[in-house]
């Protein structure tokens, strides 16, 4: 990944220095040789502390939004960060001349702790962007769809597979584990409500109780939002300090929007299209 790293240094330098963009969004060294974190940089001097290797687990979308600052800004965008990107333009979060969009094709990360590849990284298929002004390195080789498929909603089915009692259990154990730290809501690229439900103190849609019934009702609650707008970044499972499968949960009306209604996946194009938000006269309606 050394020629991609020295792309992307020198074309955020130029990019920076021309006044092109005003802000660069990419990766820079942790303390340990297996951590990177998020770089923001304003000064073409400092784009030397640009690092690009398999521990760049952060998806930049969300940041974006984040750290939005006066002018266009560059970010490096993957196949999960184009996908939010093409979201948030979507849904009119951002423009697309707003953005400078550094491709970067990417056969996947590995786990900081582990060293194994990145449970989010296993299941992708875009490996390279599906938008950017330029890309940094040759396309690799996207994955089949149908092999991936048998990864991506193999624990759908078997919990699919289990009793009523079987599954009641299943999910009370995952909602009685929640702490609540909201850490899902805010790396997701389509979380960008400006004020969360959790937050309207005065409607007083959630509690403030860590309990069973208060963590179920915001976990629900938030994939009912993006249940149709998710881009399968995997951001939300990577995030929670407790380890929490919510891509099952996700990844459940993923399929089901799309053996209902053809949904596809999300984030392909910048152009709205929500499955819940529209209505077709040709869909299906067996359940009538």
């Amino acid at each position: 990944m050394t020629a991609i790293q020295e792309s992307i240094q020198k074309r955020a330098a130029e990019l920076l220095e021309s006044g092109e963009v005003t802000q660069v969004i990419a990766w820079t060294n942790g303390r340990f040789t297996n951590q990177t974190s998020p770089l923001f940089i304003q000064n073409a001097a400092d784009a030397g502390k640009i690092v690009f290797n398999e521990y760049c687990v952060n998806t930049l979308a969300k940041y974006v939004l984040n750290e939005k600052i006066a002018g266009k800004v560059g970010v490096c965008v993957r196949g999960c960060e184009a996908r939010g990107i093409n979201r948030m333009i979507a849904d009119n979060q951002l423009k697309r001349e707003e953005v400078y969009l550094l491709g970067i094709p990417c056969e996947g990360m590995k786990d900081r702790e582990t060293g194994e590849a990145l449970d989010k990284c296993l299941t992708c298929t875009h490996k390279n962007p599906v938008v950017y002004d330029e890309l940094l390195g040759a396309e690799v080789t996207d994955t089949v769809s149908e092999e991936i498929d048998k990864v991506r909603f193999a624990q759908i089915e078997a919990i699919e597979g289990m009793s009523r009692e079987e599954r009641l259990e299943y999910f009370n154990n995952v909602f009685n584990s929640c702490i609540r730290c909201y850490a899902c809501r805010e790396v997701c690229p389509v979380c960008t409500c400006r004020e969360c439900f959790v937050d309207q103190l005065r409607a007083g849609w959630q509690g403030k109780q860590n309990n069973l019934n208060e963590n179920r009702f915001y976990n629900l609650i938030r994939v009912f939002h993006i249940g149709d707008r998710c881009v399968e970044c995997g951001e939300c499972a990577r995030a929670c300090p407790m380890g929490l499968p919510l891509m099952e949960l996700n990844r459940k009306w993923i399929r089901d929007l799309d053996e209902l209604f053809a949904a596809g996946e999300e984030g392909l194009s910048d152009e709205l299209d929500n499955t819940l938000g529209r209505y077709k006269t040709d869909d299906i309606e067996e359940f009538m």
